[in-house]
Parts: C-alpha cells; structure tokens; sequence
C-alpha cells in the first residue's frame, strides 16, 4: 500500500463532519433586528401623535423694545444701552415630547391644559385672548409712561370687552373674542357690571339684541377696531343659585349670555406712542415697554448703558403686577447679556434660581421703584418733560 496516498485520504474530512455555516443564525438575528426597528419607529410615530394634555414653558427671546416703541420725532431720541422684554415658548407637548421635557431639560416647565389655559378655554381663544393682553399692557404702559413725564391722561369706560366664550353659551355662534359689546336692547353697557343689570330681569329662553363694535385681533396680533353691528341672541338658563358677579352683592341671575369679560377703555393719549409687539402675546411685558417710552423720550440714558430686562404688568398708575414662566425668562435675558433683571417680588425666587453672577435681579412693585434703582446703578432720571417742554 502507498502510504502516502493513505495519508492524504485520511487528511480529508468526511462531508458529515464539517459544520454548516451560521448561515440560519446571521438571518434570525437579523430579522429579529428588523422587527426591533420598526416597533420603535412606529412607537415614536405613535407617541408624537399623541396629545397628552400638557405644555411646556422654555426660554423665549429678549428683544430690545426701543427699535418696538415709535413716538414723534421731535420727542425721539438715541438710546444708549438696552432695556429688555422677555417671553416664553409656550409648546403643546406629546407623549414623546413630555418625557423629554418633563424628565430630561432642566430649564423646562411642565403645566397640564387645564392649570395653564383652563378647562373651559378653546385654544384659539387662548392665543387671542394673549393679544388681547397685549394690547391693553401696551396702553397701560402708554398712560403709565406719559403720565410719570409729566403729561395729563385721560380715559373713559367704552364697552364691554368679550374675553371668552365658554363651548355651547348662547353667545358662542354670536360673539367672537376681542369683540365689544356695547349695548342690549338699546341700554348702554359701559362696563362689566353694566352688563349685568342690563340682563337682570330679561328671561330665558328669549332674544336680545346686542350692539356690538366688530373688533378682531388680525394674524400678527393686532387689536383691529371694527364697526358697530346689531345682532341678536336667545339667552340660555342661567346656574342655579345665586352668583357673584362682582358687581355687589351675589344676586339670582335671569339669564344667561355665557361670556367672560374685560373692561374695554378708550384713552386719550395727548402724544401718539406705538408699541409694535406682532405675534407676542400676555400682559408681561407692561413694566419693560413704559421703561423703554420714558427712556426714548427722556434723553436715551435711562439704563446707564447697561442692559437691562424687566417682566411684569403695568397698569396706568405704574402699579408691577405678578407673571408667569420667570424661571425661563431669567435664562432668557442671561443668554441676552443683561446684568439687571427687574421682577414682580412674588416671582425673585424664581429668578434667583436661575440667575448667575453676572445677573443682578431685583424684585419692583412699582415703576417709580425700579426708576429708582436705575438711578442708583448710574442712569439719568427724566425730568417733567411738560414743564421742560414749557420752560423758557
């Protein structure tokens, strides 16, 4: 026998012997990788449609407001440093959307519908009752601005302002928000509670007619006067009980129109100011655009040139009223470069959260207050501009 024709025929393994390629694993595994994948996307398709009920507050912009603010040329001057409104991004949240926000950002604040809008409030109410806001800080801030200069301001009662209308109220296939109203059956409705005596006494079930001034907020959020219409309403049943309106004691209402209101002002300004504030809504930025009036019409060194921010509402004696998100929008002025923040007291914690060093926040209840301040950090202090205007 040759041997070594026997040793290369041992050499050679036998088919059965020799293992199969992996071939059968590769593919499970590969299918198993394919299924893996597709379950997560079409759960994060799921998720992302799927409204949960809530929205986040994150860090908005701070915009100067002088390049906002024009006043007669004459009254006009150049400013020299900043001064800061701030807001924030208000974002309906899904469920994919939630997680991140609420366990994953640090600068995010999580509400539910309910606690930011109210139950009761159809979201595109919600959006133009914030320009609506928007639109009575600007006046607020007008009359608090000029009168603080000197000037003589003046108002009266115009109407009532139709806020909001609750889902299925009588008034609701007849009013629109920023509509207002100024009369029923022909008896004047200067304010609120002139509307409730005007219904006192009509009965459920019958027709009214409204005088109505057909105002509407336009799509950058702009109040629009509109003109004066008539129509007519069948008024619902009223809640059982008495309500308390606020306007005396609680009474047993008659009827039912079904809206929520606001007292609609007509002002006379003795100098035109404009405040362009298009697709900002909320009453917060009142304290930073009469800041921002007195600085463009009292020389421009109000701030010391510094940059400085503020939040808060005004009202037309320089009253600063509470707001919300102030956590976010002290990392918006940081991010802006500010060094003083002016609060409403009720929200320094807040800021004091979020602030740094560099940030020097503090809590004003009023304009006077925080002119003050700026005094003290170095800014010059306008004058009675009326008697400056008049002096020889």
């Amino acid at each position: 026998m040759d041997t070594s024709d026997a040793g290369e025929a041992a050499a050679i393994p036998s088919p059965e012997d020799v293992p199969a390629p992996p071939r059968r694993r590769r593919r499970r595994w590969h299918t198993v990788l394919v299924v893996i994948l597709v379950v997560l996307v079409a759960a994060v398709v799921i998720l992302s449609r799927w409204n949960v009920g809530y929205y986040a507050l994150t860090p908005g912009d701070a915009t100067p407001v002088a390049p906002l603010i024009t006043v007669p040329p004459e009254l006009d001057h150049p400013v020299h440093g900043s001064i800061l409104l701030t807001d924030v991004y208000e974002t309906q949240l899904n469920a994919l959307t939630y997680l991140q926000e609420r366990y994953f950002s640090s600068n995010a604040q999580v509400y539910s519908t309910g606690e930011l809008i109210g139950s009761s409030t159809p979201a595109d109410q919600y959006i133009d009752q914030g320009y609506l806001q928007m639109t009575q800080a600007q006046q607020f801030a007008t009359a608090a601005a000029l009168t603080h200069l000197g000037y003589t301001v003046s108002s009266q009662n115009a109407g009532v302002l139709v806020y909001g209308i609750p889902p299925g109220a009588p008034a609701a296939h007849v009013l629109k928000v920023a509509e207002v109203l100024t009369a029923v059956n022909g008896t004047a409705t200067p304010t609120p509670c002139a509307l409730v005596s005007a219904l006192h006494g009509l009965v459920a079930g019958t027709s009214a007619t409204l005088t109505v001034e057909a105002s509407s907020i336009n799509s950058s959020g702009t109040f629009v006067a509109g003109p004066t219409v008539h129509r007519t309403v069948t008024l619902g049943t009223p809640p059982k009980g008495d309500v308390d309106t606020g306007c005396g004691p609680a009474t047993k209402p008659t009827a039912y129109l079904g809206i929520e209101t606001a007292q609609q002002t007509a002002w006379d300004f003795p100098v035109k100011v404009s405040v362009h504030t298009a697709d900002i809504g909320g009453p917060s930025a009142g304290l930073a655009m009469t800041l921002g009036i007195i600085d463009k019409m009292s020389g421009g060194d109000l701030t010391g040139k510094r940059t400085v921010a503020a939040t808060g509402t005004i009202d037309a004696q320089g009253d600063v009223g509470d707001v919300g998100g102030v956590a976010q929008k002290t990392i918006a002025v940081e991010r802006a470069g500010a060094t003083v923040f002016f609060v409403p007291p009720q929200e320094l914690a807040a800021a004091k959260s979020k602030d740094t060093p560099q940030l020097h926040v503090y809590a004003v209840s009023s304009l006077d207050q925080a002119l003050r301040i700026l005094e003290r950090l170095g800014g010059t202090m306008p004058t009675d501009h009326v008697s400056a205007q008049a002096a020889p």
